[in-house]
């Protein structure tokens, strides 16, 4: 085994001609996955991975500086490409992971043959012309929060993510990887998220994009994904699910399975 795959606790599922890449979002890990994972194996080769800063991950190898922009990300997602001789995959990427891709697509943009994006936004922060859903003072907020006490923040901010019952199962094991995460990273990987602007490089993506999403996302409004929609360079297709919240991959997968696998195996159509 590699040295990055190791450190992303890379594995490879099934034996399909077409490799499929799953890249999960901020405090998950790659078992975020798991109702999705079943119905690719036969048919695809599947790669799943950790985001350095996750939970499962080693917290020595968190390079604060490197992951203070979302490049940090994406230039790991190219090294685990390299590393496992990837010569192209359909990208697969929850909430922080779809913009990633974005941007690892804009250098290489060989190794995607499409773009699937769950719960993905270009930017967080409103701005003249821009909902993005989130005010400076929101985001203080919530930082400061998670600053005074991880456990209490992680507790109250895993069922608004989610959406639902707070007693629900996905709410649970969005608050155990939550927990999992070392609070000063969580806080770091949070403010690196919740700060970044890729709309500047919408226009340079070539690669074919489904943007897929919630009716009800506390972190992403559905305007979000229509900007994606209108700005990204190359084809996209946009469709809101009749889900709720920010992980409907966990808490709604008989909507959202059966979504994600649609786009998965058919393109836009011309």
């Amino acid at each position: 085994m590699g040295v990055v795959e190791e450190a992303h606790n890379a594995k490879i599922l099934g034996s399909g001609q077409q490799v499929i890449v799953l890249a999960h979002g901020f405090g998950t890990d790659q078992s975020v996955w798991k109702h999705l994972v079943p119905h690719l194996v036969d048919e695809y080769t599947v790669i799943l991975y950790d985001n350095m800063g996750a939970g499962t991950t080693n917290p020595d190898y968190f390079d604060f500086n490197r992951y203070s922009t979302l490049e940090g990300f994406a230039y790991d997602l190219l090294a685990i490409l390299e590393e496992l001789h990837v010569e192209s995959c359909i990208f697969v990427g929850h909430s922080v992971s779809g913009m990633v891709g974005v941007i690892a697509s804009v250098s290489r943009p060989d190794l995607f043959s499409k773009i699937v994006m769950l719960s993905a936004s270009p930017r967080y922060l409103n701005d003249v012309d821009y909902y993005g859903g989130f005010e400076q003072e929101d985001l203080d907020q919530l930082f400061e929060a998670m600053q005074n006490n991880y456990k209490a923040w992680c507790s109250g901010f895993a069922p608004l993510a989610v959406g639902g019952d707070m007693d629900s199962v996905a709410v649970q094991e969005f608050s155990r990887t939550l927990f999992n995460m070392r609070p000063d990273i969580a806080l770091s990987v949070a403010q690196t998220i919740f700060h970044s602007d890729m709309r500047a490089i919408l226009h340079m993506v070539t690669v074919p994009c489904h943007i897929l999403q919630s009716m009800k996302d506390l972190a992403v409004p559905v305007v979000a994904s229509e900007h994606l929609h209108q700005n990204l360079g190359g084809e996209s297709i946009v469709e809101v699910m009749s889900s709720d919240g920010h992980l409907p991959q966990l808490s709604s997968p008989d909507i959202v399975i059966p979504v994600l696998l649609k786009h998965i195996r058919y393109n836009i159509a011309a």
